[in-house]
């Protein structure tokens, strides 16, 4: 029992971190159908979204590279 909760403890903070950036990305493909059909409001507010988005994972990635995986003492 204790072995499936182990191998869904390692995917779990993989999955965390890859969330703002598929989040930033739905917005991205919201904001692209909604300027193909004509939809300028809508457009610009998902694009704005998407874009402070992938600026905030851009950002969390980049300070993630810096520090990195301390070894345990």
């Amino acid at each position: 029992m204790a072995g499936p909760k182990l191998a869904l403890a390692g995917r779990k903070p993989y999955l965390r971190r890859n969330t703002m950036l598929s989040w930033a990305v739905t917005f991205l493909i919201i904001a692209i159908i909604a300027a193909v059909l004509g939809f300028g409001g809508i457009a610009g507010t998902a694009t704005g979204i998407a874009k402070i988005l992938f600026l905030v994972f851009l950002v969390l990635f980049v300070v993630s590279l810096i520090l990195g995986r301390r070894p345990k003492v």
